[in-house]
């Protein structure tokens, strides 16, 4: 048996009045999801423990069967991976996103959705100007990159950048949970600034803001911690190999902790515009050689993040008609039967632009299994579905049992 698992970050929502109380899952025309529905088995899944923060970071971890609570580390730590950067003892790693912020308050999370090769000069002019013997910066992926420092306490309240679109950026700087903490706090916050300062009159943003673009003015720091601790999956579960698919550091770095091989498509950008048909043949090619493929779609999440309806109704459908229709096609013409589970990680809803922890529905289709009575595929019809409400990792355990 192969297995490949279908996720579309933030794909789940909540009812949109103007749009007739439908969540764009129920908007959008969906004719692959709803195959797989009608194959399959369903249920809803809580990828978020009580009392945690409903990030991509926990949902991941959480879908893949880990316990959030035990590994998790921050997203620094996990995307340093992905990056192919160590973390040695006595380092702390930091997600560093670049942000806007207008007149003192955070426009946006991403820099206006800054390119890779503008924020890799910015990043790398901020390691020139701010970077030292304790602290280092790492370029990543559009607005997505890395910290690293020497002697760093992670018992920090960092606030995530999506999560407070409008507030002023003063009101939601680090603060420190312990008094050990407040050096860190203090000089993490310091860089903030500092990076605002030197953003803001950078010749990348200045050419931005004079072609209409939100400038990528200035650091965001959060989410941080150590190396992590974790078992591959193949200690735990029946498969020998396999591989991750993302256009995302932080769930490479998750399947490179889990053991799976991180593989690179050309043209995956975490947004609307991505490869999907690339990633669809990325994750065809490597389950002809691997047991399990954990493929990654980001850009529902970006949609949410945006308050875009429409545009996340469009990433839901290129979703269906160029990624899942692809592989529900070619996999039932393989001799190996195909075990297929599409879920998303959280919700993220357009209304409120951030992420929320209501359980999101899922779907495992094994060949050979009875379906349950489960036609559509969406946040409400799968409460019918045979698995009901799962929780920790029994959703992974269902897709390999």
């Amino acid at each position: 048996m192969k297995y490949i698992i279908v996720l579309g970050d933030g794909m789940a929502d909540e009812p949109i009045e103007s749009s007739g109380n439908r969540t764009p899952l129920q908007i959008a025309k969906t004719p692959s999801m709803d195959k797989l529905a009608k194959k399959g088995n369903c249920g809803l899944l809580a990828t978020i423990p009580d009392g945690m923060s409903p990030g991509s970071e926990v949902a991941n971890l959480s879908v893949l069967g880990y316990d959030p609570l035990t590994v998790l580390e921050g997203r620094g730590s996990l995307e340093a991976a992905s990056m192919g950067i160590d973390i040695l003892p006595g380092e702390m790693a930091i997600r560093c996103n670049l942000i806007c912020i207008e007149q003192g308050k955070i426009k946006n999370h991403s820099g206006g959705h800054v390119s890779t090769e503008e924020a890799e000069i910015l990043i790398h002019y901020l390691n020139e100007k701010l970077g030292n013997e304790r602290l280092q910066f790492f370029p990543g992926v559009s607005y997505r990159h890395l910290l690293k420092l020497k002697g760093g306490d992670k018992r920090l309240n960092c606030t995530p950048p999506h999560d407070v679109p409008g507030t002023d950026f003063r009101n939601v700087l680090i603060q420190p949970l312990s008094d050990d903490a407040k050096e860190t706090a203090d000089y993490l916050n310091e860089l903030i600034i500092r990076s605002k300062a030197l953003l803001e009159r950078h010749p990348v943003n200045q050419k931005r803001k004079a072609e209409g673009k939100d400038p990528a003015n200035s650091i965001w720091l959060w989410s941080p911690g150590y190396k992590p601790q974790m078992k591959k999956l193949s200690e735990e579960y029946p498969i020998r190999s396999g591989a991750v698919i993302s256009a995302v550091d932080l769930v490479k770095g998750i399947g490179i902790y889990a053991g799976l091989e991180n593989i690179h498509v050309v043209g995956a950008t975490g947004l609307y515009d991505t490869n999907y048909e690339g990633k669809a043949q990325a994750a065809l090619n490597a389950l002809k050689e691997k047991d399990f493929v954990y493929l990654h779609i980001e850009a529902s999440d970006e949609a949410g993040h945006d308050g875009d309806v429409e545009l996340k109704v469009k990433t839901i459908e290129a979703l269906d008609s160029r990624v899942l229709k692809t592989i529900l096609e070619e996999t039932e013409k393989w001799d190996e039967p195909v075990t297929i589970a599409l879920l998303p990680d959280h919700p993220t809803p357009c209304r409120i632009k951030t992420h929320t922890n209501s359980p999101v529905p899922f779907v495992i289709y094994k060949p050979g299994e009875t379906p349950d009575k489960v036609t559509k595929y969406n946040e409400f019809s799968v409460e019918k579905g045979k698995y009901g409400l799962l929780k920790g990792n029994e959703f992974i355990k269902a897709v390999f049992e």
